[in-house]
């Protein structure tokens, strides 16, 4: 997608910002307050290649306290690379049932057959390499080469591009060509020479996501407030103007048959594999015995549930489940989950009569 261009003048990268003896001081500051400040992470505790790779998928959009539980039973269930490569993407994703963005499980699955395939089992350290495996963008490969393997690799996330945002007060939206540009040779020549990839990018990870916050920074307990140019801190980093959210409308059928029901698969490259209340073509004129709203990319869903009767036949992408087993056997996708979860409750517990 093409940004919009706006007209700012953002801070050049130059040959004297940072200069390697600031850059020098910054990375000190930094690694002597990471050591006294981050936090213990089983994926920074051991950092094992395949524990990294994993925790880097789950924590893409979502916060490390959502993914902790997860990632303890993801490494119980699949403790190696070889065990998630053999795995069913049946059972895959329904282990990852509850952190959201299914693609990042089938991905992941994927990225671990490639390596057993392409590899030899062994995670590759060169960033290149790791780039070329499913679901693995710039910052995963930089990411990976640092955490896992001590690589002075970039890796600019969320909270590292609002740290190097505001240390050069960037003035372009950082979601622009000229912004990603920026904090990308930025974090380059931040980065220690040789090794210590691990330590620096942790630090500034950490800085993010525990002082230097999108609200309320706690600039006067930053460890290099002493080099950061932002005259209003929380007015930065910049992103170009939101897209218009735009209603949409989804109606699907509660369907029961001798203690069964009806669900149906999607199909598609975002969903596909996950289960749903099959989908019905136009809401009836009764009322839904169960709504909720919910965000895609731009848009903001509303499900409606209706009941209906058995189908004469099932098409492929429909079938039949338990209804008391449905919940832990088919890797739903979340507001079905909801929607299957609060109408079970229920179906459990009816209402007493007046």
């Amino acid at each position: 997608m093409q940004l919009a261009e706006v007209s700012l003048e953002s801070r050049p990268v130059s040959d004297d910002f940072p200069s390697p003896s600031e850059a020098q001081v910054i990375r000190r500051k930094l690694s002597a307050w990471f050591r006294s400040h981050g936090r213990e992470l089983p994926w920074r505790t051991h950092p094992a290649p395949y524990a990294v790779l994993v925790s880097e998928f789950m924590l893409q959009q979502t916060q490390v306290a959502t993914v902790l539980p997860f990632f303890s039973r993801w490494m119980q269930r699949f403790p190696t690379l070889e065990s998630l490569a053999r795995a069913s993407e049946e059972d895959v994703l329904t282990l990852w049932q509850g952190l959201g963005y299914y693609s990042r499980a089938r991905n992941l699955h994927r990225a671990a057959q490639s390596v057993l395939e392409r590899f030899e089992g062994r995670l590759p350290q060169n960033p290149e390499h790791l780039a070329s495996l499913p679901g693995v963008g710039a910052y995963t490969a930089g990411a990976i080469a640092s955490f896992a393997f001590d690589l002075p690799a970039p890796a600019v996330d969320a909270n590292i591009a609002r740290v190097l945002a505001r240390l050069a007060d960037l003035t372009h939206p950082i979601d622009s060509t000229q912004g990603r540009d920026f904090l990308w040779e930025f974090a380059r020549r931040l980065l220690p020479s040789e090794s210590g990839g691990r330590a620096h990018n942790s630090a500034l990870m950490e800085l993010g996501a525990l002082l230097c916050t999108p609200r309320k920074p706690r600039c006067h307990d930053c460890p290099v407030s002493t080099h950061c140019h932002a005259k209003d801190p929380e007015a930065v980093p910049r992103k170009s103007p939101r897209r218009k959210i735009v209603p949409l409308e989804e109606n699907a059928a509660w369907i029961l048959h001798d203690h069964a029901l009806l669900l149906e698969q999607h199909t598609g490259r975002r969903a596909g594999g996950l289960w749903k209340l099959p989908a019905l073509a136009s809401p009836p004129t009764l009322a839904p015995i169960f709504q909720t709203t919910y965000p895609f990319t731009h848009h903001k869903v509303t499900l409606r549930v209706f009941p209906a009767p058995p189908p004469p036949t099932l098409p492929p992408n429909q079938r039949w489940f338990p209804i008391h087993s449905a919940l832990d056997s088919a890797p739903l996708t979340a507001p079905h989950r909801r929607a299957l979860s609060a109408l079970l409750a229920a179906a459990e517990n009816p209402p007493a009569p007046p």
